[in-house]
Formats: structure tokens, sequence, C-alpha cells
């Protein structure tokens, strides 16, 4: 037999089995999983608060009784796998009774360790909020039984063996609940009537906007947190409002500082087509932690034109609060972040959180407070790098690359090479500078920048080996200087093309996000306006060498013309070399300000 003809049947045979494991938990078929409860989807269950719970209604029965079972959540699910157990034998083999359905179309019985009809899965993954099926307590029940589930939200987020309620036969004290588990924490909401409004802002309550001065009201794109004093002396809790353009979940958080790590998280996520609220505890660049809706009421909220908004009330000072909630009579920097959310679980903000520019006192006074998404010290890194490489860099290219038979030598070195060699080792420490910046706010590497560290780590390589390969340059007269002069020449165009790149994408950098297209455009203006001025100078130094070739055999009185004609010429050059560096700032100066603004 032919390799093509052993290698199919086995290429079909393991096709047919990896469509068969997805297929059957995407139906419910989760008899393998009976024992340890755990899908095999790849990933690890969740170890963080679930959104589900587990209700009986009734907490004794006798031997026969018929027990109605229901899993609800405030957040939808996939699928589910229900069993009850024996909680003293605590074995994978200790299935308790048969359960009967009440809607045979979205769940469906199993047989788990031949015991029929032992345990409940779902039919197809259709999302669900709520499962009721009945339990039947066999003739020889054990003294007590406890329900457990595996919740699947999505393939890729799931909770293993959650622990249920525990129901005793009659008769039975009932023993003390050792089982550790997150506590079910729930908060009625309801739709807000209509949008927020800034009116009142710095009046009757505090807010956050951005762009400052806008109002959710009339657009939707607006940012917006407001802090409202509660109760007879203004002390007792806050009512706050959040609204913000969000695909998932918009936030905001209370920080001693202006950099995330220990913050007090408060949530609006879009869950279908509602939103659950709660608060949370983000330690450091990571996911929230401790995630519940303790503390939280008279939640309410509202999607609409793209726009997440929630309000929601909160003591000023929580009675047994966890270690993560802050106290409201505390000056705290706000920041307000937005992102993707699946499955009522956050994903990272997709750009750089607004921070407001200084610490507020959450019961002071009303006040309207301003915000900035740019980092000081990435704003640094920004107008930096666009210094060296819009203005200095791109200049001292120039002068190397058109100017040098133009000026004359003072102090025994032509002024070209003065001028060049100043401007470039100024380039050089400026990109130095600018490059150790993300390092001193990231604390590291950056694993979310894509390409343009990257780039940036080629670009200061190549500038210091510019300066280093200069120094070690052969004569003038030297056979070998040409290869310096090839080798110098390629390497800086090359540093040149990588600044440029880098400059396009560290304009979209989350930390540090110029207005778009604007940005972009003007950085399009500004390599066209260079690619202009290097065409025109090219031609011309291609149309005097040739003028020069042809006038070799003139007379005298033409080379005399030709020097007069030399000296306007350079006097031309000279213009066109102002102009360059006038219009490099020019553009330099306008995202300058756009970093400004950020």
């Amino acid at each position: 037999m032919s390799p093509v003809g052993l290698y199919c049947p086995l290429f079909v045979s393991v096709l047919v089995c990896y469509w068969g494991t997805a297929s059957c938990y995407a139906n419910g078929k989760v008899t393998k999983a009976c024992g340890s409860m755990e899908p095999r989807h790849g990933v690890p269950g969740e170890t963080t608060h679930s959104p589900y719970r587990l209700e009986t209604n009734t907490t004794t029965f006798s031997p026969t009784d018929r027990i109605q079972v229901i899993l609800s959540g405030t957040s939808y699910f996939e699928g589910f796998l229900l069993q009850a157990r024996d909680p003293v034998s605590q074995s994978s083999v200790s299935t308790v009774g048969t359960f009967t359905l009440t809607n045979p179309k979205t769940t469906q019985l199993l047989t788990c360790n031949e015991h029929k009809g032992s345990a409940v899965s779902h039919t197809s993954k259709a999302k669900k909020t709520e499962v009721v099926v009945i339990w039947n307590a066999p003739p020889d029940a054990p003294r007590q039984v406890q329900f457990f589930v595996t919740v699947v939200a999505h393939y890729n987020l799931l909770w293993v063996k959650l622990p249920g309620p525990i129901i005793y036969q009659h008769g039975v004290t009932p023993q003390p609940d050792t089982t550790t588990r997150p506590p079910v924490q729930t908060t009625t909401s309801s739709i807000l009537p209509g949008p927020f409004t800034s009116e009142g802002c710095g009046q009757s309550k505090s807010c956050l906007l951005a762009p400052p001065g806008c109002d959710p009201k009339e657009d939707p794109q607006c940012f917006f947190l407001s802090m409202t004093t509660e109760g007879p002396d203004k002390k007792q809790s806050v009512m706050f409002e959040l609204s913000g353009p969000a695909e998932g979940y918009v936030s905001f958080a209370l920080s001693w500082d202006t950099w995330m790590g220990n913050d007090d998280v408060y949530m609006c996520v879009k869950d279908g087509d509602k939103v659950s609220v709660s608060a949370a505890f983000v330690s450091g660049r990571t996911h929230p932690e401790d995630q519940s809706q303790s503390g939280l009421s008279l939640v309410s909220w509202r999607l609409a034109d793209g726009a997440i908004q929630c309000r929601f009330s909160r003591p000023v000072k929580l009675t047994n609060q966890e270690p993560a909630r802050y106290d409201l009579d505390q000056e705290y920097f706000l920041f307000i972040a937005s992102g993707h959310a699946q499955y009522g679980k956050v994903k990272r903000h997709s750009w750089q959180p607004l921070i407001s520019t200084k610490s507020k006192l959450i019961t002071g006074p009303p006040e309207v407070l301003q915000g900035s998404r740019g980092p000081i010290i990435m704003k640094m890194h920004g107008a930096l790098m666009l210094l060296a490489w819009m203005l200095t860099g791109s200049v001292g290219t120039f002068i190397a690359s058109f100017y040098k038979p133009d000026w004359q030598t003072v102090l025994g070195q032509k002024v070209w090479f003065q001028v060049h060699r100043g401007l470039m080792m100024l380039t050089v420490t400026l990109t130095i500078v600018a490059f150790c910046f993300p390092f001193f706010y990231r604390k590291g590497w950056s694993k979310h920048a894509g390409v343009h560290p990257y780039l940036g780590c080629c670009v200061l390589t190549l500038s210091l080996i510019q300066p280093i390969m200069a120094a070690m340059r052969p004569s003038p007269d030297s056979h070998r200087r040409y290869i310096f002069n090839w080798a110098h020449w390629g390497v800086g165009s090359v540093t040149e093309i990588m600044a440029v790149a880098s400059m396009f994408l560290g304009m979209r950098q989350p930390s540090l996000l110029l207005p778009q297209p604007w940005a972009t455009h003007v950085l399009i203006g500004y390599v066209t306006w260079l690619g202009s001025f290097r065409f025109l100078l090219l031609m011309q130094k291609h149309f005097y060498i040739n003028k020069s070739a042809l006038g070799s055999d003139d007379t005298q009185g033409i080379l005399s013309d030709q020097s007069e004609r030399g000296h306007w010429v350079s006097f031309v050059r000279s213009l066109l070399l102002a102009a360059l560096a006038l219009g490099n700032s020019g553009l330099l100066i306008a995202l300058l300000s756009s970093i400004a603004g950020i």
C-alpha cells in the first residue's frame, strides 16, 4: 500500500475523533466527565467568583421525595453538568438518586457510572440563564445529599464542580457547612429611564469628563463619571454615575497614585442585552480579583447608541468590608477605562485609561476634574523621539547628503561636517533618553505594543553604530574610504526609514494614542515634504554635475559666469534648507501639540 493509502485512514480517524469530541461537548454528551466533572476543553476552570448559583426548594427530604433544583445566573451560560452526591464519601462514583427533566428541549439525562439518569446536562450550546430539574430521592438515600454543578459560560470560560446546597433527611441534625466557596451576592438592578447629563457638574456633583465639557446626554462618545454625596450630613453614601462608549465594559477605579495596581475598581459589564454592575480589586496589570456586588445598592443601567451607562450607590464606609474596598472619605486619583468583554468577562482595556490630573476627595466639595490618557513619561518619550527624527536627524542627514560643497572650512574642519556631527550626536542622545522612558513606565518590556518596541531597539542599535563607524573611518585619501562612505550612508538610510516606521506605529500605541486619522495624515505630510525636497536636490545635483562636465573645456569667461551662477545656486540651496527646517518644525509642533492635548 502506498504512503498516501496508509496516512489517509489515519488522518480521517483523527479528524473524526477530534470532531466527535468537540461536537460531543456541544450537544451535552459529557459522560466522560462524570467523575471529575471537568470538561476536556484544554483550559483550567475559573477560581474567581462565579455568577451562577444552585438552589433547592427545600432543605430537608425523605426517601422517594421529589426535590426541585434550580441553576441560575446573572450571566449567560452555554453548558452545564449537574449531579447529586453523598458529601460524606466524596467519591467520584457516589452519585445519588436520579433526575427528571422539566424541559427536554434544553436539558437531557446522562448515565454516569452505569447509573441511568444520575446527571443532567445541556442539549446544545444555546445561551441560557436558568435551568430547572427535579431530583428524585432514592429509597436508600444517604442521610445528607449535596448538589454539584460545572457551568460553561463559553468554551474557554468555565467553573468546575461548584458546590451547591446540602439537604438532609428529616430528623438529621444539619452539620456546619465547611465547604469553601465564595458567597453569592445579588443586587437588584433596574433600567435607567434616560441618559445621564453633565448639568450640575461643579455645583451639586463632582465630574470627570473626556473630552472636557462634553455631555453624555448629547454625545454618546463622552466619557463621564459623576459623584454625588448623599445622607443627612452628606457623608453617608456616594451615588456614582458612569457612562462611556464601549463594546464590552466601562469601569472606573480609585487609586492612591497614577500607576495601575492596588486599585478599588467598579465595573459596568455588558452581558447580552443587560449590564452587570460589580466591584473588584486590581493588584497590578492583571484581571480584576474578588469581584462581587457587596456594598452596592440602587443599581441601574442603560444601553443606547453604543454607550454603556450605570448608576449605583455605595456607603462611604463599609461595615465588615473586604480589604480591597476603600473608604470614600479619602483622596484618590480617578481612572476611567473601557474595552471588550465576552460572556460577562472583561478583557484588557483597548486604550490607555483616562486618569485625573489630581487626586480628589470623594466626599469633598463639587468640582469639575480634568483628565489625561497620556502619562507624562510617555509623552516625553514621544516628544523626544519626534524631535530627534523629524528635525535634528532629518536636517543632519540632508546636510551630509547635499551641502558638502557649499560651506567653507572653519577652525580646520568644514562647516557642513561640524553641523552634521553636532546634529547627529544630538539625535543619538535624544534617542537614548527617549528609549529609556517606556521601560521606566512599564517597569520592563511591553508585551502588548506589537512591533513598535522591536523597531525602537533596532533604531537605537543602528544609531549607536553610526558614531562608532565614523570614529573608525579611514582617511579621505584611503583606497578603502568608499567602503565607509557606502556603509555609513546605508546604515543611516535604514535607520531613518525604521525611525519613520516606528513613529507611524508609536502614535497608535494605547499609552500614547494620538488623534486619528489626523496624526497619521500629519506624518504622511512630513514624509511627502521630506521626499519632495530630496527629489529637488537630487535633480539639481544631477543637473549641476552634467553642466560641469559639458563646460570643462570652456574659456575663462565662461568659468567666471559659472562661478557667479554657483554662488547663486548655493544661495538658493541654503534657502531650501531653511524652508526644509521650518517645514519640519511646523509639522513637529503640530504633533507635539496633539501629544500635549491627550
